[in-house]
């Protein structure tokens, strides 16, 4: 059963100043400021100095980034030194049997070979950093209890569209993964309450944040706080759209390209929750 709308209007309500942890802004601008220029160019959708901040990412923290790409790697990995670490995860096997349907088999050996290119990825950014890979539903007995931050950047929606037990699911993995106070950060293309949950499910990319709400209070975590900060106010997608229709995917390829490129990245949620001590 979804949470109703009011919670969501509750969220909107809480504290969003940044949590008064060490954050190093300072360093966080000087290497996101140092990136290339093909990475900069999408921080007006994404703002990731600010996102961080609010986060309360620290360097030397042990990071879980869900679904991680080279955009956020290359921040996180300089960011968190060598005194860090920097765990990639990505989705239960089992639940890509089910997005991948037919086509699992041949894409196996791409998956079976994730571990190690997300190890060689965060190397080249940083020889130094310790970096390790798992999927969800696998975590290694010695990371729980060890984490200081679980991060899920747009990747939500994929695990509520086909079975919904498998967002609750990684809910509950991260919470036997943080430390006590340990904090999960989401940032999520964000459909409107309004919006059916046939729609809304994740299947066009969109969630509702009452959804994620649920799912990460039922595994026993507390909302600490919510941000306007990605939010796209030209973004007002319709039960007719989905989220690849806009930047980066251009799904649509050069229809209506303008109209889509003038819209930007999508109106994203972004939430602070945390383990209790």
């Amino acid at each position: 059963m979804r949470i109703a709308m009011g919670i969501a209007a509750f969220a909107a309500t809480l504290c969003v100043a940044v949590p008064a942890q060490a954050v190093d802004q300072e360093k966080l601008n000087q290497i996101i400021a140092a990136r290339p220029d093909e990475d900069k160019a999408r921080d007006q959708f994404r703002h990731p100095a600010e996102t961080l901040a609010f986060f309360g990412i620290e360097p030397g923290m042990t990071v879980i980034d869900a679904l991680p790409g080279s955009w956020y790697a290359r921040i996180f990995v300089n960011y968190l030194g060598s005194d860090g670490h920097y765990v990639g995860i990505r989705y239960s096997l089992d639940l890509y049997k089910k997005i991948y349907g037919d086509q699992y088999e041949e894409r196996l050996e791409q998956i079976e070979a994730w571990p190690d290119n997300f190890i060689e990825m965060a190397k080249k950014f940083d020889e130094n950093i310790d970096a390790s890979f798992f999927h969800m539903g696998d975590a290694p007995e010695e990371l729980k209890g060890t984490v200081d931050a679980y991060v899920y950047f747009r990747a939500l929606h994929h695990l509520n569209r086909i079975e919904a037990h498998y967002l609750e699911d990684s809910a509950a993995e991260a919470f036997e993964l943080l430390k006590p106070g340990g904090i999960v950060g989401i940032v999520q293309h964000r459909a409107p309450e309004t919006a059916s949950n046939g729609w809304a499910n994740g299947s066009n990319g969109y969630l509702k944040m009452s959804r994620a709400i649920e799912a990460f209070t039922k595994a026993g975590f507390v909302i600490e706080a919510t941000s306007e900060i990605n939010t796209n106010p030209r973004d007002e997608p319709t039960e007719e759209d989905f989220v690849w229709r806009l930047p980066p995917s251009f799904e649509f390829k050069e229809k209506d390209r303008e109209k889509y490129a003038a819209i930007g990245e999508s109106n994203r949620m972004t939430l602070r929750f945390r383990k209790p001590e």
